[in-house]
């Protein structure tokens, strides 16, 4: 079955508008996470931090990624706010990730590529792969963004450096943690945000993993509806469970592997 013909049979257009409330979700969701880390990290209970650390992290990508398909229901300048001061706080250039991202949706799995190269490869190779992933996504924005993709990476590596700079200068512990959770995070995205979502998929790129599991879902923030996503990118997060329901609906025969 065709991307095409998948499109004429799920109803998902009316699930791209967000409600005042499920809006205020998509665009706060990481403030509290973040909040208790660092304040736990403050007082030094860091292994008490972790999870809270984790949640951040995870709602941070929720968050950046409905800001790269213009899904957070907020206007331009608000959803490029999103993607910088996330940058600062997740130590990468956001508007580079989000480049990535919109070439891996149209050279899905190709050569072209540069996102999802680690899913051709081992779970360990692309854990071990992670560093080179973070590099190549700065690298590659560089050579092939155009002028406003380059300015924004400049700006927010700048932003994201001097954040740095002054946590070590001034020896700030609990911010000094956070950097260090951060980075150990963005090392793991091509595990985590590739390698899970889209390994054994080559045969057909456009039908990703996914997860059923509404326990998973929950822990993950319906991070790994990743089937759903591909199929319709416009669809924000928080609605992604209803269109996994109504897929399941319209198209029971279709396979939908597992992440985990």
């Amino acid at each position: 079955m065709t991307h095409t013909e998948v499109l004429k049979k799920v109803e998902w257009r009316d699930l791209r508008n967000l409600s005042l409330k499920e809006m205020l979700i998509e665009n706060n969701l990481t403030i509290p996470w973040f909040l208790i880390s660092v304040t736990l990290a403050y007082f030094e209970y860091y292994w008490l931090a972790l999870p809270f650390s984790a949640f951040f992290f995870l709602t941070g990508l929720r968050q950046v990624h409905n800001g790269f398909h213009n899904a957070l229901g907020t206007n331009r300048f608000l959803t490029w706010f999103t993607l910088y001061s996330n940058s600062i706080l997740m130590l990468v250039s956001i508007h580079a990730v989000k480049f990535n991202h919109l070439r891996h949706h149209k050279h899905c799995l190709s050569d072209e590529d540069y996102e999802g190269k680690s899913a051709r490869m081992t779970w360990y190779g692309a854990i071990l792969y992670g560093p080179v992933h973070m590099f190549l996504i700065h690298k590659v924005t560089w050579q092939l963004g155009d002028r406003s993709y380059r300015r924004n990476m400049l700006l927010e590596l700048a932003s994201a450096a001097l954040f740095t700079t002054v946590a070590v200068y001034f020896n700030i512990h609990f911010l000094l943690y956070h950097i260090a959770i951060m980075i150990i995070g963005e090392f793991l995205m091509a595990f985590f945000a590739v390698w899970t979502v889209h390994h054994d998929t080559h045969d057909h790129p456009e039908l990703a993993r996914t997860q059923r599991a509404g326990w998973k879902n929950r822990i993950t923030f319906s991070m790994f509806y990743h089937l759903e996503h591909h199929l319709f990118p416009a669809v924000p997060t928080i609605k992604l469970p209803e269109l996994a329901r109504r897929i399941d609906e319209a198209l029971p025969e279709m396979e939908k592997k597992s992440t985990f």
